[in-house]
């Protein structure tokens, strides 16, 4: 048994940053080894935006090990944290969500973490933590802040960068690391996943657990994956972002456009790809650049739409950035045949998101027309049938002119 459990912690280690403690985390797999117990894998979601990109799988599919090797993910869906807001990150106190939004928010955010979850009875339970803290009475709240001082919350690097600069933190985000913690101990959670963003909360809920008399949570945190700009966290905000529903073409397109210096990190925590494997695939003078990020491409469209899909995702994209070919399918966009200026056209097919964006890509000569570059915003264009829109590698619209 010691060496199966040896294997289990090599491959839960990978692609993680801390595990505190890991000899608890190897006690309780032994315990469940022993006993034939599940452990109870929990994972708190905040449904304050319904979509999921690769940044949230890395941990969905740490979750989804622990799946593998026989234990139950216990998602929580944050329907009451919500309405106070994460303050982790955040530099101003969030705006509360409404129970109909959050409600919405999390039946999308379920369907999107089911491409990567087992959604098994016997692996996955979900739970709304507005089962507990509801029916809380201020008694129970004051009890439950009693467990924590000013001073240790202060501890938290977004509340002292607030303090320090003399803005508001409402006493409600206090509040909101210790609901969290206290999810912990009414799901009697074995082990919390979350992002190093999460930490601070997750440790909370170990020091929850311990003074209601039950065994702490090993906290587990993950690495925070880096956009396609490879500076920032990948963000839907930042526009940096591969989202989990994009479409195999799409997908596959974004994975291409990552720096080499990246593959290693996006292999190790979005694929199942050997380290050793992928030692050699980033490795310059074993394998050709281009050949290694295809191979990602493929494994991660792969991951959501099957080898298929992934295979024509890679020819699709030889056909039309190697060969300069255009696409098998091109969105049609109805036009009518009044002349228009060229940044507005690309507004106008959706190309970009803005007039200000449409300029930005013009005078990049990073938009064209029949593979004529634009190179004036301001350029009077005469819509034509079949006219061919393009903007960065990626973008394409074919007009289509109203009588």
């Amino acid at each position: 048994m010691a060496n199966n459990i040896a294997e289990q912690i090599k491959l839960l280690r990978r692609g993680t940053v801390e595990i505190y403690t890991e000899a608890e985390l190897v006690e309780k797999l032994a315990e469940a080894a022993k006993t034939g117990r599940q452990l109870r894998i929990k994972l708190g979601l905040d449904p304050t935006s319904p979509d999921i990109h690769l940044g949230h799988t890395v941990v969905l599919r740490k979750m989804r090990q622990f799946q593998d090797l026989g234990h139950k993910a216990v998602l929580i869906i944050g329907d009451y944290t919500a309405r106070i807001g994460d303050p982790t990150g955040q530099s101003t106190t969030r705006p509360m969500l409404e129970p109909a939004q959050i409600e919405e928010n999390a039946k999308t955010y379920f369907q999107q973490a089911g491409k990567i979850l087992d959604t098994s009875e016997n692996k996955l339970e979900i739970r709304h933590n507005s089962e507990w803290l509801a029916d809380l009475r201020l008694a129970d709240i004051i009890k439950l802040a009693g467990n924590m001082t000013v001073a240790r919350m202060l501890e938290r690097d977004t509340f002292e960068i607030r303090y320090k600069k003399g803005e508001p933190i409402g006493t409600h985000e206090f509040l909101y690391p210790l609901m969290q913690g206290y999810d912990s101990v009414m799901v009697k959670s074995d082990v919390e996943l979350g992002g190093t963003d999460q930490t601070f909360n997750n440790l909370v809920g170990r020091d929850l657990q311990r003074v209601n008399g039950q065994k702490p949570q090993v906290v587990i945190t993950t690495p925070i994956l880096v956009g396609l700009d490879g500076k920032e966290k990948m963000s839907k905000s930042k526009g940096n972002y591969i989202g989990v529903t994009d479409e195999p073409n799409n997908m596959f397109g974004k994975v291409m456009s990552i720096s080499d210096e990246m593959m290693e990190n996006y292999f190790t925590l979005l694929t199942d790809v050997p380290s050793e494997k992928i030692a050699e695939l980033v490795n310059s003078n074993k394998t050709h650049p281009k050949e290694a990020k295809v191979l990602l491409g493929k494994t991660i469209v792969s991951q959501f739409y099957g080898q298929q899909s992934a295979q024509a995702a890679a020819v699709e994209f030889d056909k039309v950035f190697a060969q300069g070919q255009l696409p098998e399918e091109i969105p049609e966009v109805e036009i009518s045949a009044e002349p228009i200026a060229a940044s507005k056209l690309l507004v106008h097919c959706k190309l970009v998101s803005s007039g200000s964006d449409a300029k930005r890509m013009i005078k990049q000569s990073a938009a064209s027309i029949d593979n004529e570059k634009l190179n004036d915003p301001n350029a009077v264009i005469i819509p034509k049938n079949g006219m061919i829109v393009r903007v960065g590698k990626r973008n394409f619209a074919r007009l289509k002119v109203n009588p």
